[in-house]
């Protein structure tokens, strides 16, 4: 029996392999695109939604390309307002025990296995992240990005936090708590920015892509 689960072990390294493989072949010539995160759970009913559409709808305009995790909530608004614009809509699915279903406004839509190989796909191929309210798994994307960025393991990208409301808790308790205690320095709190309005998300992008490194692709990552 460990001798099976041994090979079984050693097999699953072919299936990560191959979700390597297609996810680099499929968004290798992607083009300049932004990572939007934010809860499954907010629906057309909420502003959030409506905010999702317009901000991706003018970033796609743009010329920017949007990456969501391909379900349903603040990631379906975000790919409908992609394909409002002149951008391609990204859909990174996970594959999970209730079947989340890819929502219906994708041009590109990859299904994962493995959480650590979608958040790869995530970090190499945008060229920042916009962050909305969400639960945990927003909670967790965020923190992932701002380690890699303070870790300096990514060449540093915009990180944008919507609502200031929903954020400043959270805020708050980094400055009051990390950085009084010394958990993160006082420069750490500069690696994101927290906006109220759609303009502005879509002038950091613009400034960021007029003044960043020609010589790195999106998302560069460190070896």
């Amino acid at each position: 029996m460990i001798e099976d689960l041994r090979k079984s072990e050693t097999w699953r390294v072919f299936r990560i392999q191959s979700e390597l493989v297609e996810g680099f072949e499929t968004l290798f010539d992607l083009g300049p695109a932004i990572g939007i995160f934010g809860g499954a759970r907010f629906n057309e009913r909420s502003d959030y939604y409506h905010d999702a559409v317009k901000v991706c709808a003018m970033l796609s305009e743009a010329g920017f390309s949007i990456i969501t995790g391909g379900g349903p909530g603040i990631m379906e608004a975000a790919n409908k307002g992609a394909k409002m614009g002149k951008g391609k809509s990204v859909g990174l699915n996970i594959l999970l025990p209730h079947e989340q279903a890819p929502n219906p406004h994708l041009d590109i839509n990859l299904s994962f296995r493995y959480f650590f190989v979608r958040k790869l796909m995530f970090v190499k191929y945008s060229t920042g992240f916009v962050i909305f309210p969400g639960g945990f798994g927003t909670m967790d994307e965020l923190f992932e990005a701002l380690t890699l960025v303070q870790t300096k393991k990514v060449e540093g990208f915009p990180i944008v936090l919507y609502g200031k409301s929903y954020w400043n808790g959270l805020i708050e308790w980094m400055q009051n708590t990390l950085i009084q205690r010394g958990a993160i320095g006082e420069e750490d709190a500069g690696i994101f920015h927290v906006v109220d309005d759609t303009a502005d998300i879509v002038r950091l992008f613009m400034q960021y892509s007029a003044t960043s490194s020609q010589s790195l692709p999106p998302g560069y990552i460190q070896r």
